[in-house]
């Protein structure tokens, strides 16, 4: 069975060298999290994963979810493993306090997610797409909203869905069916039928809380006229205990490539009882609220998978004996030497290790941002910091995902023909990673969201203070010529490149939107690899500043350096081809007809 090593000492790297968290004072929470205690809560996360979440991983990819008499049955161990995520108060850590949560920040969420995902991406699905119902109630609901399901959502008691995909419409959410007719007592009878729908029916809670987006009778056409619905499977009495079953059913369960511990439901509401969320018509402002929470949160899916298969796969190449070195026999008294002295072995891995490391590191700093707007003191900090989390999350969606995925198929070729065989584990990762970046807006649509939207927003004004505080960072930190060749050059490159990209969207995407949309992968990918440049120019400032203040971080910081000099080489190059790409425009891409294809 896989192993995994929670990456403690590389995440409090982060946190606290790099991001400094708890210096922070403008931000509500951060002087809490000191060293100390995030260390305590960090250790117990990772015990957790290890010792409960990691074993039932091939049991629940095994097993995957049975659909009984309308009920479904999750694998052995499932529930028990849920019992002891509710009993030790984990759906609860970023939850607000007035509804029974713990008010931790996004960041240290994120990292604890991080492990857990890492060991079991399917089981954590249940409570992560809780969370953001949750958020959307909590954002958007009445307090008679809140008061009735958010306790028993933040407990972990009842879990949470959201219901958008429909047989005919995924992404173009405006040909969406789905009836909500409005009845005398305020309520709405909800009819229709929703596909993909995760954590949709299962056994690991009392309740189940479906957000489902349907429309009113008098809604006006395409998105502007929807409207979201909290239509619960048990109905909930204003005391707060049950009443009827209502009229919804799981129809079938999906047989899915992975992640088959996780119940994906094709789900029917046959005149169920719903209550309208928000607004009428304004369902879609509701539903983001858990799309961008949950687009960050399947980041981290992918970084997590990528983790857990390159910690695998490392271990794997030190293990294999294969041929020999090179040079001469690195292990002369063994009949072959480790796969690890193999450059090419040792390339596959380097890639691994400066993504999960570099990924690492901008997902978490996303997640400070995420808590700078919501937490943070001053009125313009937060507004400034939402509005870049914003453009960089439909990046730390899709460019995790691709990367990660990658990453985890790179991980899988480390084990040879033993990576395609499932007893090695390998298999499971690459088809759970897979998953990430098709769903919560397939990737491409990310690429089309950030080119099409989010790059414009605010004159382009969240780029600008992007690449100005990467600017003014290298500024500080050309005082060492080592330094500046391997770290701080590549990424000043790297960053007109994006900027030199964004410039010719402008210069020329109006005139001709192909050109902007055939070149939106290409963008977004650049600009994901500026960001990882960045957190690795940072982090290897920090870890040379440790260097010389603490002679036992030694081996660490060397080790980061190199990786961080690896990825700066080898990996960032790649941005200038994403613009030579992008600036070759959209000609070739459109240039055959229907009938050619």
């Amino acid at each position: 069975m896989p192993h995994y090593t929670p990456p403690i000492d590389d995440i409090r790297f982060v946190l606290h060298d790099v991001l400094s968290i708890e210096q922070s004072t403008a931000v509500d929470g951060y002087p809490d999290l000191t060293p100390d205690m995030t260390a305590g809560i960090l250790e117990e996360a990772g015990k957790l994963a290890v010792e409960i979440l990691l074993p039932l991983n091939p049991i629940g990819d095994r097993e995957g979810c049975v659909l009984e008499a309308g009920s479904v049955r999750t694998p052995a161990g499932f529930r028990a493993a849920m019992d002891v995520l509710r009993e030790g108060g984990w759906p609860s850590l970023e939850c607000d306090p007035d509804y029974g949560g713990q008010g931790m920040p996004n960041v240290l969420n994120m990292a604890i997610g991080e492990m857990h995902s890492a060991c079991n991406m399917a089981l954590m699905m249940y409570p992560g797409l809780t969370h953001g119902a949750y958020s959307a109630i909590h954002t958007h609901g009445s307090e008679a909203q809140r008061q009735l399901y958010l306790p028993k959502l933040v407990s972990g008691e009842w879990t949470g869905t959201m219901n958008l995909t429909e047989p005919h419409c995924g992404t173009d959410l405006g040909l969406l069916r789905t009836k909500a007719e409005p009845r005398e007592d305020g309520s709405c009878a909800i009819t229709g039928q929703k596909i993909f729908i995760s954590s949709g029916e299962h056994d690991l809670a009392e309740n189940i809380i479906h957000l489902v987006l349907a429309r009113l009778p008098d809604a006006p056409e395409g998105v502007k006229g929807i409207s979201l619905f909290i239509v619960p499977k048990i109905l909930v009495q204003e005391d707060g205990s049950f009443g009827e079953r209502n009229a919804l059913s799981c129809g079938a369960l999906e047989r899915k490539m992975g992640i088959h511990g996780n119940a994906t439901c094709v789900m029917n509401y046959d005149g169920a009882t719903g209550f309208l969320l928000g607004e009428p018509h304004k369902g879609l402002r509701a539903m983001f609220t858990m799309m961008n929470e949950a687009r960050l949160a399947v980041g981290m899916q992918g970084l997590a998978q990528a983790s857990i298969a390159y910690q695998n796969a490392a271990a794997y190449a030190k293990e294999r004996l294969q041929g020999r070195a090179v040079g001469g026999a690195a292990e002369p008294d063994k009949p072959a030497d480790p796969i690890l002295v193999h450059p090419d072995i040792r390339r596959l891995l380097m890639e691994q290790k400066a993504f999960v490391e570099g990924g690492r590191a901008l997902l978490y700093w996303a997640s400070t941002l995420n808590d700078i707007a919501h937490r943070h003191t001053e009125p313009a900090a937060r507004e400034a910091a939402d509005d870049l989390v914003g453009l960089l999350t439909p990046v730390i969606k899709a460019f995790l995902t691709d990367e990660g995925f990658a990453a985890s198929v790179k991980a899988q070729q480390v084990f040879g023909g033993h990576g395609y065989i499932e007893e090695w584990g390998q298999s499971q990762f690459v088809r759970d990673a897979r998953i990430a970046m098709i769903y919560e807006g397939a990737n491409g649509v990310q690429a089309l969201d950030l080119v099409g939207r989010k790059l414009a927003q605010k004159g382009g004004k969240p780029l600008v203070g992007l690449l100005s505080e990467i600017k003014d960072f290298c500024k500080r930190s050309q005082h060492e010529e080592a330094f500046r060749a391997d770290f701080i050059d590549p990424l000043k490159d790297a960053s007109k490149a994006l900027q030199e990209a964004a410039m010719f969207f402008a210069q020329h995407g109006m005139k001709n939107p192909d050109i902007a949309l055939a070149g939106s992968t290409d963008f977004l990918h650049l600009f994901g690899h500026v960001g990882m440049a960045y957190m690795w120019a940072r982090m290897a400032k920090t870890a040379g500043q440790i260097r010389e203040a603490d002679p036992d971080r030694e081996a660490f910081c060397a080790a980061k350096i190199a990786t961080g000099r690896f990825y700066m080489q080898k990996v960032l190059p790649i941005s200038f081809v994403h613009l030579a790409r992008l600036k070759a425009g959209a000609g070739s891409v459109m240039a055959l007809g229907p009938e050619d294809f």
